[in-house]
């Protein structure tokens, strides 16, 4: 080899370091122990039903140097779901609601992500309830990105979430009709996602 072909070969590879060198998108699992995720209905117009989902796994692709979300997935098995009354929870599962033995899974899906701030922005996702799947738009914050402090001491990241949806638009119209039980739901969510998986 020449050795004007050593030196073109060598510029060429000093030009493409930096591509090299850029940080990729890595992923983050969900801390099942360290993930809450909340839902608030009106009934009969008195006073709102907060429940909760206690069944709930997810992982996602994010890129802190670009703060892009490239993908992402969050799984919540609806026979999880408890609200502190076994008798409603049981109605809840039920096919007036969430009809949990034909549709075990609620399953959410980004599809993109738009940044509104220094720790915030908006994940658009699909949102697959009683086998329907619909657009829905959630509010997200990053409140910590850092080494954890103690434990499994993984690289984690700090999130809350929220989102309201209409469920009439997915087929539940149980209550709607005569007041009993509020169309809008309110969802919230906060959790702890480690780099790479982590401990797990």
């Amino acid at each position: 080899m020449t050795l004007p072909n050593l030196k073109a070969i060598t510029a060429s590879a000093l030009l493409l370091l930096p591509l090299a060198l850029q940080a990729a998108p890595a992923k983050f699992v969900v801390d099942e122990e360290h993930f809450s995720m909340s839902f608030e209905i009106m009934h009969v117009g008195y006073a709102p039903v907060m429940g909760m989902f206690r069944d709930i796994e997810g992982e996602f692709e994010y890129d802190e140097e670009t703060g892009e979300l490239s993908s992402g997935k969050l799984m919540f098995k609806a026979a999880s779901v408890f609200t502190n009354h076994e008798k409603r929870d049981d109605h809840v599962r039920n096919k007036d609601f969430l009809n949990a033995g034909a549709h075990p899974e609620i399953t959410f899906v980004v599809t993109g992500f738009e940044k509104t701030g220094d720790n915030t922005g908006t994940v658009t996702g699909d949102l697959t309830l009683l086998g329907q799947t619909r657009p829905v738009d959630v509010d997200v914050t990053l409140n910590k990105s850092a080494e954890y402090p103690f434990g499994h001491e993984e690289y984690t990241l700090g999130i809350s979430a929220e989102t309201v949806i209409k469920r009439s638009d997915w087929g539940m119209t149980y209550g709607v009709d005569n007041g009993m039980v509020g169309d809008e739901v309110t969802l919230r969510f906060g959790f702890e996602a480690i780099k790479d998986g982590g401990w797990f």
